[in-house]
């Protein structure tokens, strides 16, 4: 009986995974300001999962009945143990990943460290699935994405910094 268990879970997992490789999913990834430079955002090398080894800003799946800010606020707090305040909309990308056989839209949100957070610099809740937190400049994204130096960028990051759309640039100018 154990084994005729185990099988029907294996299969509904290959089955699971087949299904998710056949829909397109929703992510969102938040530009959080580092409040000691405010031109810096925080980003991390992912690990444990598809995109592991390249630099990724915090974010995560939409559930469903999930707004985006809640989305980026709920896997915010679970990733870095921060609160974040004065979410906007960045932007938008088409991420397709063929080498991991994935699809995802990516919803891109700004927004500060609250005052209320207890933690003012993120720490790292979840070392199985990221390397660490670091904060870098625009330029410095740019340099990792031109130059294939470093940790490779995360296909959406990757996507949204050679896009350098407006909205973003100017976040982090001011």
């Amino acid at each position: 009986a154990i084994n005729t268990h185990e099988n029907f879970k294996k299969n509904m997992s290959q089955q699971q995974q087949q299904k998710q490789q056949q829909e397109v999913r929703v992510g969102t990834s938040v530009f959080i300001r580092d409040p000691e430079d405010s031109t810096k955002v925080f980003c991390g090398i992912r690990k444990g999962s598809h995109g592991a080894g390249s630099l990724a800003l915090p974010g995560g799946h939409l559930e469903m009945m999930e707004s985006w800010e809640d989305c980026a606020k709920r896997e915010v707090k679970e990733e870095m143990d921060l609160e974040i305040d004065n979410l906007k909309l960045a932007h938008v990308t088409n991420d397709i990943m063929l080498n991991e056989q994935k699809h995802y839209v990516t919803i891109f949100l700004m927004g500060e460290i609250s005052l209320k957070s207890n933690n003012k610099k993120p720490i790292n809740m979840e070392p199985l699935k990221c390397e660490g937190w670091n904060s870098y400049s625009w330029n410095e994204l740019r340099e990792i994405l031109q130059k294939k130096e470093g940790p490779p960028l995360f296909g959406p990051l990757e996507k949204i910094v050679s896009e350098e759309p407006t909205t973003i640039l100017t976040f982090l100018a001011s």
